[in-house]
């Protein structure tokens, strides 16, 4: 975006009586360092997810501050504070239970090749580096979407909206501000962010902003793996991870994050495939709401579950491995092609493996191994992936209610059901175990 493209119009300013947003309805830390700020004689604006949150009578979960302080002016202003990044400076002022970021208004950057202002740019259009300041206008057009670009000031407490951003709110849409295709090549994220916006929010993506996405999405190929991991936590780890998933699809994404998961779905003749996914998504997105932790070691076992056991009947074809090593051998494989485009931290990686190898022993249910899968560290994960099976027709219902009553009974009974010792939780041989195989 050049100098030229700029709007010269003043923001339109909403003033208090005509919107909903009440300072009860904002952390005292964002407050304090609104009125610091303000007192300094800098000015202070709550920018982004906040207020178009507090707009949608939603809570946000953290408040955004943006000023034409610069970085060393905000850390001055703030004994509790630090300067952080590389792409762009910001501070973090600490309070004791929560961390307030403040940006200093972004600038449209030189185009001087010598100036320290310089916006860089890869051969696709992304930005590279981008550490220029500006005034608020510029700032408001260098933002994403138009519902994440509207200004809630502390002077007046009105709101300043410069790319129509309310309008966009009342109607309940997503647009980007710009052109779509060259916002899309700066930061080929941001179509992750339209779906999960759209997605969050219950709101539809704009046709001009959805319309490149197809042709465009590609670019996520060459996006940093560790980037999308944290960009896969917002999509399927904050409680709309179904909604987005269906969006997803629809736009063509999935196969750029995961690409051995819809081939999968590619091949499902009789819609057990999209069931499997679509429960264990709605599941995941109950236990948000009821406040129950979720783990990406089990988001990612359900998204490979299906390519990992394909892989793996491919390799007992030959007739040369077990079954468990085929297991084994195909969750490597798939792990290994997987995290070069969403990677998955070896803490989640080695574990995600164990509950996927773990599915061929709830078919025994006799002997003393049956016991000591109960007491196994991946056992709920485990079975917790056992019950989404029945979706895809592997397991039968009886099979899954037997383990579930399983759980239910006295180490006695559970002797007694199985036929042998059962291992009791503690009591396992000090014999080293063998590492398991890294992903990583």
């Amino acid at each position: 975006m050049n100098q030229a493209s700029l709007p010269v119009d003043a923001p339109r300013i909403i003033p208090r009586p005509e919107h909903n947003i009440s300072r009860a309805n904002i952390s005292r830390a964002a407050l304090k360092v609104l009125y610091r700020l303000k007192e300094a004689g800098f000015q202070a604006f709550i920018v982004g997810g906040g207020v178009r949150d507090l707009l949608l009578n939603r809570q946000p979960k953290d408040f955004d501050i943006a000023t034409d302080a610069s970085p060393e002016q905000v850390h001055a202003v703030f004994g509790n504070s630090r300067i952080i990044g590389r792409r762009f400076r910001l501070v973090h002022v600490r309070f004791r239970d929560e961390i307030i970021e403040v940006a200093t208004f972004r600038g449209i950057g030189s185009e001087d090749e010598e100036s320290e202002d310089r916006q860089i740019l890869d051969v696709t259009g992304r930005i590279l580096k981008d550490n220029s300041y500006g005034s608020i206008e510029e700032d408001a057009w260098r933002r994403d979407f138009t519902v994440n670009a509207l200004y809630y000031n502390i002077a007046d407490f009105s709101i300043w909206d410069y790319v129509n951003g309310m309008q966009d709110i009342a109607e309940g849409r997503i647009r980007l501000i710009g052109d779509p295709v060259t916002r899309y090549r700066e930061d080929p994220v941001r179509m992750i962010r339209a779906v999960r916006l759209a997605a969050k929010l219950n709101l539809e993506i704009h046709p001009d902003t959805a319309t490149p996405i197809a042709q465009l999405a590609p670019l996520l190929d060459n996006m940093p793996p560790a980037r999308l991991f944290d960009e896969f936590l917002k999509v399927f780890a904050t409680g709309h991870a179904l909604e987005s998933y269906r969006r997803l699809c629809i736009h063509g994404l999935l196969e750029h994050l995961f690409p051995a998961t819809a081939r999968w779905l590619a091949a499902d003749i009789d819609g057990k495939r999209q069931r499997f996914m679509e429960r264990a998504l709605a599941n995941t997105d109950h236990r948000i709401a009821e406040g129950l932790p979720v783990t990406p070691m089990f988001l990612f076992g359900v998204f490979l579950w299906g390519p990992v056991q394909e892989r793996a009947a491919e390799l007992c074809k030959s007739g040369e491995m077990s079954e468990n090593q085929a297991l084994i051998d195909a969750g490597m494989e798939v792990t290994n092609e997987q995290i070069t485009r969403v990677s998955l931290p070896r803490r989640f990686s080695v574990p995600m493996r164990e509950m996927l190898q773990l599915q061929p022993r709830f078919m025994r249910r006799q002997g003393r191994r049956t016991g000591v899968l109960l007491q196994h560290r991946r056992f709920r994960a485990a079975y917790d992936l056992l019950v989404l099976r029945l979706e895809l027709g592997e397991v039968t219902p009886e099979l899954v209610e037997w383990w579930t009553k399983i759980q239910a009974m006295s180490p006695d009974e559970q002797q007694k059901e199985f036929g042998g010792q059962v291992q009791r939780q503690g009591s396992r041989s000090r014999r080293r175990r063998r590492p398991a195989p890294s992903a990583s």
